[in-house]
């Protein structure tokens, strides 16, 4: 049932024995292991740009031996920044200068991708340590649209309701989007679905309380997040994967949760995605979420399980030999780390030795070998 999945171990090197460093292929496109750098924000750009921090903080993990790098929430319009210091791909001199960071990535061996979002009513806020909270317009903050006017939270403005048209203008920025990561020279893009942005608040009863074609019903709140991804794939080259990240629960009564995960996971499989990236929470701010090591493993398992989409495990996943497991069960294909990738650039290459894995260094660094 996996459709565009090939997995194999080399059998010419038994020191390449690991699933974890076995390579993957997604439509045309061959990782060189299954360890992807999550999307992280940075909340370190001006009017949008990449600068010399992203190509460090990114490159540094490229040569630190991932397989797949992905850039941290991209904005598709201005408006959906989640704060004014944040990444975008709403202008062709943002695609240019991401050029010089996918041609480093790409360099070193490892898949450059990208995330493209928009935060909805969780936008226009400082950067965590600003305090992270709503920006008034006095420093410069804006207003902030959703799919229904209901706030974040209780110290959160209302949103606007996002109109019919609004909406259909979205969907072309999500694909004009995509096109420039193209020109950018990024080979996979990630749609964000998750975490209580524009398309999750869409998706959950608890933040889309729509009486038109966008809001009633599953298959209403769904359709935005689907017209989004049909338009994507679409403008996206067939041989290249699409990724979407999800909130599999919103760890909340009565909100989003697993079985309609599963059931927008089999949309996206029929639209073309490739894989499914299985987070959670972020909807709002009272969610109780049982945070353990591989605390959402199970949901990656789940949708691979029933839809027979390749997925991706991400949450406090820490130790090789639990990444290991982890594939080795079959609860997904491959690991998405966030955290220990921030604590550690080079995990990829102390997770190899560990698991007694011999793979190449870069050879600036050999002489640091064990």
């Amino acid at each position: 049932m996996l459709q565009n999945l090939h997995i194999h171990l080399d059998k010419r090197n038994p020191k390449l024995a690991a699933r974890l460093f076995s390579p993957l292929t997604l439509k045309n496109l061959e990782f060189r292991n299954r360890i992807f750098v999550s999307p992280m924000c940075q909340y370190s750009c001006t009017d949008g740009m990449p600068a010399d921090w992203h190509l460090v903080h990114l490159g540094s993990r490229a040569v630190g031996g991932a397989g797949l790098v992905i850039v941290e929430a991209t904005a598709v319009s201005p408006e959906g920044r989640i704060s004014p210091g944040d990444i975008g791909l709403w202008n062709d001199s943002q695609a240019q200068a991401f050029r010089s960071l996918t041609s480093f990535i790409n360099g070193q061996g490892a898949v450059p991708g990208i995330q493209l979002a928009h935060a909805g009513r969780k936008a226009s806020t400082a950067a965590p340590w600003k305090g992270g909270g709503p920006l008034r317009p006095s420093d410069g903050g804006w207003q902030t649209v959703a799919p229904s006017a209901i706030a974040f939270a209780e110290d959160y403005p209302a949103p606007r309701e996002l109109s019919q048209k609004e909406i259909d203008e979205l969907v072309a920025r999500f694909a004009e989007a995509a096109r420039r990561a193209l020109t950018a020279g990024f080979k996979v893009i990630e749609l964000h679905m998750a975490h209580g942005y524009l398309m999750h608040e869409f998706l959950s009863p608890l933040s889309n309380h729509r009486q038109d074609e966008f809001g009633e019903g599953l298959e209403g709140r769904a359709r935005f997040p689907l017209r989004v991804a049909e338009a994507v794939r679409k403008a996206w080259p067939a041989t290249l994967p699409v990724f979407v990240r999800i909130s599999a629960t919103d760890w909340v009564e009565g909100g989003w949760e697993l079985n309609q995960s599963i059931t927008l996971a089999r949309w996206l499989r029929e639209i073309g995605v490739d894989l499914i990236d299985c987070s959670s929470g972020g909807l709002v701010p009272h969610a109780k979420v049982p945070l353990a090591p591989g605390y959402q493993v199970p949901f990656a398992a789940a949708i691979r399980r029933e839809v027979g989409v390749a997925t991706g495990a991400v949450g406090l996943i820490t130790e090789a030999q639990q990444a290991e497991d982890i594939l080795v069960r079959g609860d997904a294909d491959a690991i998405i780390l966030a955290r220990a990738m921030l604590r550690d650039p080079y995990w990829p290459l102390h997770a190899a030795q560990a698991l007694s894995v011999d793979v190449p260094w870069p050879v600036q660094y050999l002489r640091a070998k064990p």
